[in-house]
């Protein structure tokens, strides 16, 4: 399978008064047109990873890297009007939270269809026919209705619906997806993951699917890719997560509990410091 992305020794720092925080920490990885999971707990650096491939670290923040390749061209090397081409059209983020990441003032109709004229030069009529087909294509019973709505009069569950319609209508080559799923029930959380799913595989497109949830990840993802303190600490095919060596990642199977295996008490999780050290995860890759 020939590489969709590949990045190539990411660091993410943030400066402050006393020290520098180094928030992703070296790191090298490469997404096919697969469905790739990220996991790890919360400010291991799944987020910035995935927005520093967008080139969406914003000052103070510092974003370095040796490589970050689309189909071969070095995104570090485009101007930030040649990444806004990029960015929606090549690959779109789907945020965590749709209600912070959809204009409150406008319908979300209008914000699918403007998502679609952006990278596309057509007309309104047709931008919203497209707009009105991926509604459809996520789900959505009375697509004409949803159209008019605003962000606020939506379900949480749609509202992400309606956020993966707008990522999903110029038809990228990549998909990052931010904890999709975070703020949603189970039932509606595997309805949500049976469409991108669905979405991804008609389109040939790759996925990142980033979450903090790792059964989930095993059971949705090709490979996953285990992180901790800004650092890989390990990566697999998802079939074999059972297999880890990590202690970290034996550390997150174990605190989880199972219908198929009886404890008197789940295991808490211990941390050795050495796992922040590169020697340390080198050990285990």
């Amino acid at each position: 399978m020939s590489d969709l992305v590949r990045v190539e020794n990411l660091w993410v720092r943030f400066p402050g008064y006393n020290k520098t925080v180094e928030a992703v920490r070296g790191l090298s990885f490469s997404v096919g047109r697969e469905r790739v999971g990220i996991v790890g707990e919360s400010g291991s650096g799944k987020s910035l990873t995935g927005r520093s491939i967008l080139r969406l670290i914003r000052p103070p923040g510092i974003m370095t890297a040796d490589k970050i390749e689309l189909d071969g061209t070095n995104l570090l090397s485009l101007s930030e009007k040649q990444m806004r081409s990029i960015r929606g059209h090549r690959i779109s983020m789907v945020m965590q939270d749709p209600k912070y990441s959809l204009n409150p003032v406008q319908r979300v109709g209008d914000q699918i269809a403007e998502a679609y004229k952006v990278h596309n030069k057509t007309s309104n009529a047709n931008a919203r026919l497209q707009a009105l087909k991926m509604l459809e294509a996520v789900q959505i019973r009375d697509p004409e209705r949803v159209y008019r709505t605003y962000p606020h009069e939506v379900s949480g569950g749609m509202g992400q619906r309606i956020m993966i319609a707008m990522m999903l209508v110029p038809e990228p080559d990549l998909l990052i997806a931010d904890e999709p799923t975070s703020a949603l029930d189970v039932t509606v959380q595997m309805q949500v993951l049976a469409v991108m799913d669905k979405l991804v595989q008609e389109k040939g497109m790759g996925l990142i699917f980033i979450s903090h949830d790792l059964n989930l990840v095993a059971s949705f993802c090709d490979r996953v890719i285990i992180m901790y303190a800004g650092r890989i600490v390990e990566t697999m095919n998802a079939s074999e997560l059972h297999n880890a060596k990590h202690p970290y990642t034996r550390g997150l199977l174990n605190s989880l509990p199972r219908l198929d295996e009886q404890k008197d008490k789940l295991i808490a999780l211990e941390r050795d410091p050495a796992w922040i050290d590169e020697e340390s995860v080198d050990a285990f890759a």
